[in-house]
């Protein structure tokens, strides 16, 4: 499974006509440069829910992973969860200002989540079976 290429695409669709105009591929790339990614170079959802976590931001990322709604997250919890220039060097890479960058990955990054996890969980070809014992350890006294 190709999660970053799902993330852009998603992130594509988010942005509307801004969107619209993004080469996919520049977008992965980005993607895959803001982004905790793993060993085969894809995103690596585990990596990125433990930034959550450490991040004090552990109770958005247990209702993103659970089957019930999504909790937002704000651009500017984007920007500190990613790092603002990060975030601002991620935005000029596809042209794009900060704050549209940061608005699009806080529409985005639930909905990748959320679509890749089921019960509390990521699903196996998430990277899943990476993250279980993490998962349940970190987030799991938040579904107790």
């Amino acid at each position: 499974m190709d999660l970053l290429k799902i993330g852009a695409q998603l992130l594509m669709s988010k942005l509307g006509n801004q969107g619209s105009a993004l080469n996919e591929g520049s977008v992965v790339s980005a993607l895959g440069s803001l982004l905790p990614t793993n060993s085969s170079g894809d995103l690596d959802l585990g990596g990125l829910l433990g930034q959550l976590n450490g991040g004090g931001l552990a109770s958005l990322a247990a209702s993103w992973l659970g089957d019930g709604g999504n909790s937002g997250i704000s651009a500017s919890q984007i920007l500190s969860l990613l790092g603002d220039s990060k975030v601002s060097q991620f935005a000029q890479s596809l042209n794009l200002d900060q704050s549209t960058a940061s608005d699009g990955l806080a529409s985005m990054l639930p909905e990748l989540i959320d679509s890749n996890s089921k019960g509390g969980s990521l699903l196996e070809s998430a990277g899943g079976d990476l993250l279980g014992s993490v998962a349940k350890g970190a987030l799991g006294k938040l579904f107790s």
